[in-house]
């Protein structure tokens, strides 16, 4: 296999890993002009507006971004549709509501920490005192399930899931399910992503707040900041502005299974929009959710985690915040401290690569160099000849050559004829195959939705 990338920015953290990834947009538009927007220099809503609309004209994604700086919301727009309906497509709007994924373990986290910081629950708890029955669970810590340290797991994984997915499970079912697969490690010893951990999480809010998980999420977050539109949701409702997500495979778009989503709970359950994910985010960091000692407790990272919480870099600029992943939902959520900077992307479905659809808002943002795609398609055909040559990682092997119909990559007996995107940058729509040259480092990047693969040019 080539070798496999996984991609820094933001990283691939999702709620499933039975979609084979670990825990890494009608055009309805809202734009708000801010001349006081200040990194470095004003944020440049127009090129923004610009990079989606590319976007959403050529049905590269779907779905809705939103960004704030200082606490004041500066940038929201939306693409593409949210429902299509015998060939009716809804168009979405910034109110649109996705499915977030993983980023619920975020709002999960807060809320154990609200409990720590009123005294009715402690980091060091042992899970024995609410589920006795489950592998270690005297020698299991709150603290351990927060930085996915339990052992437990991943009830997504290596289990009959996908037959189950669309079918709701008691407390007591899904516990059980999670503990006939035993321990995959000693507690505390390391880290593995396991859904299983938030899931227990949300049961024990549940169990120490007497409510339900949905009515502590209104009760402890969206009711204080006045979150609208985000709730734990149910069987999708059209009729509320809820999207449906869809898979783009053969030219064509599908209508992703539907998963139910009171099996998820603290680990996947909440429905939102942008906005109000960066007005969530921007509280956080704020100090009007949790102490700022439990916070700095979020932000401490064992083995690349943190407890509800990741930490990334773009360049040199930290940031924190979570990804998300369920169905073909995708979402991000990420702020970034010295700016004062929250971003929130979610989307219903997807071809362009998502990560170079987050590094481009992070370069239109940060005022860096950055080349709208399929706006620059003047350049001569010889120019694509030092593309030209066999590349190779193990034992995948892709030819590039130079016809009259453009740039075609062959590999294991199939051709892929290429549009070009931008300079060194190509695409096969068919397949959702994107590839990007280096021609300085004699390499090749095949990039599908998350997953790249690099190759190197043979000499």
């Amino acid at each position: 296999m080539p070798t496999r990338c996984k991609h820094n920015l933001f990283g691939n953290y999702f709620l499933f890993n039975y979609c084979g990834m670990k825990n890494t947009f009608g055009l309805v538009i809202l734009l708000i002009f801010s001349k006081d927007v200040s990194f470095g220099q004003r944020l440049n809503v127009v090129k923004l507006d610009s990079f989606l609309t590319v976007l959403a004209d050529k049905e590269m994604a779907m779905g809705s971004l939103a960004i704030s700086k200082n606490g004041v919301i500066k940038f929201q727009k939306a693409i593409g549709w949210a429902v299509e309906n015998a060939g009716d497509k809804v168009p979405a709007n910034i109110d649109t509501k996705y499915r977030i994924g993983s980023v619920t373990k975020m709002f999960t986290a807060v809320m154990i920490f609200q409990l720590i910081d009123e005294g009715k629950l402690t980091a060091d708890e042992k899970l024995n005192e609410y589920f006795p029955g489950l592998p270690n669970a005297a020698r299991i810590t709150i603290r351990d399930m927060l930085y996915h340290r339990s052992g437990l797991h991943d009830y997504t994984k290596d289990t009959d899931f996908q037959n189950w997915m669309g079918e709701p499970k008691s407390h007591e079912e899904l516990a059980k399910i999670i503990g006939e697969k035993g321990s995959d490690f000693e507690p505390g010893t390391r880290s593995d992503y396991s859904n299983s951990n938030y899931v227990l999480l949300g049961y024990i809010i549940e169990q120490v707040c007497k409510a339900t998980y949905a009515e502590a999420l209104k009760q402890r977050i969206t009711s204080k900041l006045k979150l609208t539109n985000t709730f734990c949701g149910g069987p999708i409702d059209t009729k509320q502005n809820e999207s449906i997500s869809y898979k783009y495979s053969n030219n064509t778009w599908s209508k992703e299974r539907e998963t139910d989503l009171s099996i998820h709970g603290g680990a996947g359950s909440i429905v939102s929009t942008p906005t109000d994910m960066v007005i969530f985010l921007d509280a956080l960091f704020s100090g009007k959710l949790i102490s700022k000692s439990s916070l700095a407790m979020m932000k401490t990272m064992i083995d690349g985690l943190g407890m509800g919480l990741q930490s990334n870099k773009y360049g040199v600029k930290p940031s924190w915040g979570h990804n998300g992943r369920i169905e073909e939902f995708y979402s991000a959520l990420w702020y970034f401290p010295e700016e004062k900077l929250s971003l929130a992307y979610c989307t219903n479905g997807i071809v362009y690569p998502r990560a170079d659809i987050i590094e481009g808002i992070l370069k239109i943002c940060f005022n860096e160099p950055f080349q709208i795609p399929f706006s620059r398609m003047n350049i001569k055909s010889g120019d694509r000849d030092k593309y030209v040559g066999t590349y190779s990682s193990g034992p995948i092997t892709v030819k590039c050559t130079n016809e009259a119909t453009g740039l075609v990559l062959e590999t294991r007996g199939k051709a892929f004829q290429t549009e070009r995107i931008n300079e060194n940058y190509f695409m096969n729509l068919e397949s959702g195959y994107f590839f990007e040259f280096s021609p300085a480092k004699n390499e090749l990047q095949i990039k599908e939705t998350d997953n790249i693969y690099i190759l190197k040019k043979a000499k």
